[in-house]
């Protein structure tokens, strides 16, 4: 067991020793506390037997008491009312069973916050009237009648915690306020371990609309949701018919560290209700000497089968378990046994034990094997008690009569001398006695004998006798200022006695309105000035009782001579106060407003006799109000209220507007507010000419408040402008005011823009200033221009312009434009114009191009021109030509209306004379600079010979198939007209079979329906006068062709067949390009493809079937096509088995080798510049002949410009992009090792570039001389 610490040990644990003067250094006995905190079940029940910490209770004897060592300890320091939390041991005593003792012990190692939680909610929370002091507990002993102290000396006491004392026992308890939820509490219990308990709590659900939200707690915050498992189980029901939510906690298996207090929390929305209560885990009776400490007070972790448990160590780390030997090499019990109690958490953490409360529990629960003592036979009790004024007998049995025997109080020796008789010694055998007499307070302490090195202690307590009172206060009535002394007898001379005021005690210091004297048993409270506020119920307390009387303390009667008048002053005049009252002589004090005036340089206040007077210089605003006289001590008062008026004025000097006008911005809020003055406050008009402005105007309104006027815009506008006047009046005067309001405004938007002049990208326009300036002069202007079917505005200018017109530029020509103006002010900008009317900025085309003579005749000029270069968004409407004679300048019009032709014949000439041409291009925006020619004209008709211009494709045989339309245009050039005649193989062309229509400059022939027919050359003859130029046309049209002539089965070996046929009699007008050969078994007549596109007239066809017989056909194949038909052999074709001897003839092979030899030549080609030309030949020769590509007779080699392909003997030369400089003489040459050969062709380039597109690039002069006069030479050709 541990051993019992001292008293006054601190709480950090360092013990206070105090050591007696001639002690010698002799170590201080212990001291003995007895403190009673029992629970409220041990109070309520107090008659029966209690059982603490397992044990039974055990008897003692009548006089001393009995002590046990309580759980922990838990002492009133210095008086303190807040009781110290922690659980008491009682102990029952046979005879005695009203009083219960504790003995204080040793305190334990601190628990943890968990279980101090736990402890600080074992007892329910008392009631409120009695939560702020602590019960206290006289309990009286058979033998004696002493005060049991609690703590120290003199002002400990006994303490019952938070029950109720014995007095109060009797009285029926309190009831608690209902519970807002719960209808049905979980009650405490107590199960032995390893049983089961459950707790229930009900909530009613008539009024709750869902279920309420529960949560159960073990000690301050363990929440025991997340601890459910096999020792714990929450369930919920409903019954529907009663409509009551049913809550339990299902604990299984109790085990030792499941004892504690616990909480059950109900929440529904704002509502919450919550209970506690306690569970007592009770052990079975076995001993624990038998079991292994150190296993035993390990903690279980999570993962192990004890998790689950209503244990703190759950919350901790988990750690893997230890494996521990079954059987400890040590008994730790009796170590522990032997050791101090402050050695207990070494020893534990020396031997592996976590559990260091479950240890500390188990040790107090071990019975304590008392040593025999070897000095005494028989121990002082561990306490006595004695009343005050009584004496007491302290015995010891010694074993050893001859040991020296030495008395302590507090730790100091106790000296016998011959003229005291408070100590008597006593020897009565081996009886050691003293006897204390006429004990008083100071022999309430811990005394002890010390026989040789053994002592035992124990503990005196002297019970005073209460003091009674032997006569009561006597009540009292009287008036102010008169004394008042109230006196008290009681039963003891000298005994302390408390007064109180209402319950509160009365203050007795040196500045205390309170005086106090005692004189022997009678005591006064003397109050020498009684005021009004001395009126209650004073009452004098004892330790026997109180007594109590009222102290009425009133007013003597006034009598008023003269009131108070009430005044009305002018402001800035004196106020005089004054009134007659009786008793004379009697202060009083002045108030305004129900304030204290204090008198200064303004206010005197006087006194004479009856008269009281107030006297004000010069009044002001503040002095207005309710004044009042109070006489001192007095309940009555005297009252008047001073007026204080003031003319109205109006005050704008402080506005600091020039000449009164106020200027804003429209749109803009205006509170204008104006300082007024005035007493009583004055009534203000606004008005604007005849219109009074209304308080509960919406947009405009006037207020007034306080000491100014305001007149409130919301939104002002122009009309606001204006002079406003202001009107104050009261009762004592009339003042006008007047206000000017300027509103400023932006300017209106100017009227819409004029656009009177168009250019090509540019437009000029202009505008009338706003009609309205908003007030403010106008600054300048911004422009904003848009595209018709454009919404965006683009913003032209950034600085403003102070002129009324502008010319945007940059405009992109033919898109229709829009523009429109802002006016801005010193305000800011105006809303934008209306648009102007839409304009399309456009431009004259550029004069027209290469304007040259294309015809003359006896009466008339004919002249050609390209378009211009430049036409503009506004397009080309057409061409205007003009004409005059040379040597004027009367240039005539010749077409009246425009031409959009190029080409122009002007008509109605003098034959001969000369004339001067010129051109112009018509758009929109007007005519453009005219294109004349460098030369006059003579007016003379001029022959041109005849040139026939064929077309690219037409100098090849013109292919096309039966049923095709035939569409051939051939342009042709000579002067005048030429005639055209066609003739087909030298023989004129029906009309009926071919239609022909010439013009001046081309021939068409038409064919609607080609024939095979229509095949053949055709001759195109174009003659003027006796000038002449022909051309050929070769047209074939071409048709599907016959099938094979024969065809016959030459042999049969093995599974292959030898076939052999005849040209076809049709080949359809065009070369056979191959055949498609099919066979047919005899039994199915199923076509099969054997081959395609063959090209020879024999074939062997492999891989066929032995036993099958087979017919074959052959298709015929041109450019067309496959021919309708097919040529069936006569004969089949049976596939004998092997073994058959088969007669092969001998063939001498075929020399395939042959020198070049070009099929296919050459053609003289006519190319467009800038445009891609090829030159095609196709070359026979084995071995493969290279070929070789010369122009004019220079081999080409790695020139870019140049492309050189050959596929299956087809040779094609491309020349891209071909120039005039790339016209010449072309030749192709093959060569192989049997020989050579070579074709030639000439191309000639077309278009070319034009005289000013030659300057452009840079060409020399004298090589643009010689490039024309060859285009010319060529031409001519």
């Amino acid at each position: 067991m541990p051993e019992p610490t001292k008293k006054d040990e601190m709480p950090n644990g360092q013990p206070e020793e105090s050591v007696a003067p001639d002690s010698k250094g002799a170590p201080p006995l212990p001291e003995i506390s007895l403190e009673i905190s029992p629970p409220p079940e041990a109070v309520a029940e107090v008659k029966e037997p209690v059982e603490t910490d397992g044990k039974k209770p055990e008897p003692a004897e009548p006089e001393p008491l009995q002590a046990m060592m309580a759980h922990e300890l838990s002492p009133i320091e210095n008086g303190s009312n807040q009781p110290q939390t922690g659980g008491v041991g009682v102990k029952e005593q046979a005879e005695s069973a009203n009083s219960t003792v504790k003995e204080e012990g040793h305190c334990s190692p601190p628990l943890p916050d968990d279980d101090a939680a736990a402890a600080n909610t074992t007892s329910p929370t008392p009631h409120a009237e009695d939560a702020s002091s602590i019960k206290k507990l006289s309990v009286d002993l058979p033998n004696d009648s002493v005060t049991v102290p609690a703590m120290g000396r003199k002002d400990s006491v006994w303490s019952l915690g938070d029950g109720q004392a014995p007095e109060d026992l009797d009285k029926p308890i309190d009831t608690p306020p209902l519970s807002i939820l719960l209808i049905e509490k979980p009650q405490s219990g107590t199960v032995n371990v390893g049983g089961d308990i459950t707790f229930v709590a009900k909530v009613e659900a008539k009024d709750l609309l869902r279920k309420p939200t529960i949560k159960w707690f073990k000690g301050k915050w363990m929440d025991l949701a997340s601890k459910t498992g096999k020792h714990l189980q929450l369930k919920e029901t409903f019954d529907r018919v009663t409509k009551i939510h049913t809550f339990e906690m299902h604990i299984i298996k109790a085990k030792e560290n499941y004892a504690g207090n616990y909480r059950c929390e109900v929440t529904y929305k704002d509502k919450f209700d919550s209970c506690s209560f306690d569970l007592e885990i009770k052990e079975d009776g076995q001993g624990s000497q038998n079991i292994d400490i150190r296993s035993a007070f390990k903690r279980s972790s999570e993962g192990q089968e004890d998790a689950g448990e209503l244990d703190f160590s759950g919350l901790l780390k988990h750690r893997e378990p230890k494996q521990q030997d079954d059987t400890p090499e040590v008994d730790v019990w009796e170590i522990l046994k032997n050791a101090r109690p402050d050695e207990y958490e070494k020893i534990a953490f020396m031997y592996g034990i976590t559990d260091l409360r479950g240890l500390l529990k188990r040790m107090k629960k071990i019975p304590k094997e008392e040593k025999k003592s070897e000095a005494f036979a028989k121990k002082l009790e561990p306490a006595y008690q004695v009343d005050k004024g009584g004496k007491i007998r302290l015995v010891v049995d010694l074993a050893d009569p001859t040991v020296d025997l030495k008395w302590y109080k507090n730790g100091q020796e106790i000296r016998p001398s011959p003229n005291q008789r408070k100590y008597i010694f006593e020897h009565k055998g081996t009886q050691r006695i003293m006897v204390i007499n006429n004990c008083n307070s100071n022999d309430d302490a811990a005394y002890s004998v010390a026989a040789g090195d053994e002592k035992c202690t124990t503990e005196l307590f002297v019970k005073e006798l209460p003091v009674k009172i032997v006569k009561d206060i006597e009540a009292v009535k009287t008036t102010v200022n008169e004394r008042i002394e109230l006196e008290c007898e009681v039963s003891e001379a000298g005994a302390q006695v408390k007064w109180m005021k209402n319950g509160v005690e009365v203050p007795t210091g040196v500045r205390s309105r309170y005086r106090v004297k005692c004189e022997g048993t009678k005591h006064f409270l003397v109050i020498d000035d009684a005021s009004r506020e001395d009126t209650g119920t004073y009452s004098i307390m004892a330790s026997g009782g109180t007594s109590e009387a009222r102290v009425q303390v009133d007013l003597k009667p006034l009598k008023i001579y003269q009131d108070l008048q009430d005044m009305t002053v002018l402001l800035g005049q004196p106020i005089k106060l004054h009134c007659e009252i009786y008793p004379g002589n009697v202060p009083g004090r002045w108030y305004r407003n129900g304030q204290l005036i204090q008198p200064n340089d303004r206010i005197n206040i006087l006194q004479r006799h009856k008269n009281h007077r107030l006297e004000i210089e010069t009044s002001s605003l503040h002095d207005a109000g309710d004044y009042t006289f109070v006489p001192e001590g007095y309940s009555q008062s005297l009252s008047a209220k001073i007026h204080i008026v003031d003319p109205p004025r109006v005050h704008l000097d402080s506005l600091n507007f020039p000449e009164n006008t106020v200027t804003v911005v429209a749109g803009n809020k205006l509170r204008l507010e104006i300082p007024i003055s005035g007493e009583p406050a004055p009534r203000v008009v606004w008005m604007k000419g005849e219109r009074v402005i209304l308080e509960s105007g919406h947009r405009v309104r006037a207020e007034t408040y306080g000491d100014q006027t305001s007149l409130t815009i919301e939104v002002t506008e122009r009309e606001d402008t204006g002079n406003y006047k202001i009107v104050l009046q009261n009762e004592a005067g009339e003042a006008t005011a007047s206000v000017k309001i300027k509103v400023v405004d932006i300017p209106d938007p100017p009227e819409a823009p004029l656009v009177p002049v168009v250019g090509g990208d540019w437009c000029s326009m202009t505008w009338e200033p706003p009609k309205y300036d908003g007030g403010s002069p106008i600054l300048g202007y911004f422009i904003e221009r848009k595209k018709k079917q454009s919404s965006r505005w683009m913003r032209l200018n950034f600085d403003l312009i102070k002129e009324t017109s502008f010319e945007p530029k940059k405009m992109i020509e033919g898109v229709p434009y829009e523009v429109r103006v802002f006016a801005v002010n010193a305000i800011g900008v105006s809303k934008p114009s209306e648009p102007s009317k839409a304009f399309t900025p456009l431009a004259v085309t550029s004069e027209p191009t290469m304007l040259v003579v294309d015809d003359v005749t006896d009466t008339t000029v004919t002249v050609k021109w390209r378009p211009p270069e430049t036409i503009g968004a506004a397009g080309l409407d057409g061409y205007l030509v003009e004409y005059c004679v040379e040597g004027t300048d009367d240039w005539v019009v010749s077409n009246k209306e425009l031409t959009e032709k190029t080409r122009y014949t002007i008509t109605g000439l003098s034959p001969g004379c000369k004339i001067l041409v010129r051109v112009k291009a018509i758009n929109a925006a007007g005519a453009s600079a005219p294109r004349s020619l460098q030369h006059s004209i003579l007016v003379k008709e001029v022959i041109e010979p005849p040139k026939i211009r064929v077309p690219r494709h037409l100098k090849q045989t013109y292919t096309r198939r039966v049923g095709e339309a035939v569409n051939l245009v051939v342009p042709f050039m000579g002067k005048p007209r030429p005639k055209v005649t066609w003739l087909k193989e030298g023989k004129p062309i029906e009309p009926t079979h071919v239609s022909i229509r010439n013009s001046d400059c081309d021939s068409i022939i038409f064919i609607r329906k080609a024939e095979r027919s229509h095949s053949g050359k055709y001759e195109m003859t174009v003659q003027v006068d006796n000038h002449v130029d022909k051309a050929i046309i070769d047209i074939q049209i071409v048709d599907l062709p016959g099938p094979p002539q024969c065809v016959t089965i030459e042999d049969v070996w093995g599974g292959n067949v030898a076939l052999v046929w005849t040209l076809p009699k049709d080949n359809g007008n065009a070369p056979i390009t191959g055949y498609t050969i099919q066979k047919a078994d005899k039994k199915t007549m199923e076509w099969f493809t054997c081959i395609e596109h063959y090209h020879r007239t024999c074939i062997t066809i492999t891989e066929l079937v032995v036993g099958n017989e087979y017919f074959f056909r052959i298709f015929s194949e041109n450019m067309c096509g496959l021919s309708e038909t097919a040529t069936q052999t006569k004969k089949s074709a049976l596939i004998v088995k092997e073994g058959l001897q088969v007669k092969t003839q001998e063939y001498n092979d075929h020399d395939f080798k042959e020198a070049p030899r070009f099929t296919q030549p050459l053609i003289n080609t006519f190319a467009v510049a800038g445009y891609n030309t090829t030159l095609n030949c196709s070359v026979r020769a084995n071995p493969r002949a290279k070929v070789i590509w010369m122009k004019n007779k220079i081999i080409i080699i790695d020139d870019p410009r140049y492309r050189m392909f050959s596929n299956q003997g087809v040779c094609t030369l491309e020349i891209r992009k071909p120039s005039p400089y790339d016209g010449g003489l072309y030749t192709c040459k093959a060569i192989n090792d049997l020989g050579e050969a070579q074709v030639d062709c000439k191309l000639e380039v077309k278009g070319g570039f034009t005289f000013y597109e030659l300057m452009q690039r840079g060409v020399p002069l004298h090589l643009i001389d010689k490039y024309m006069n060859e285009a010319k030479i060529v031409e001519q050709k």
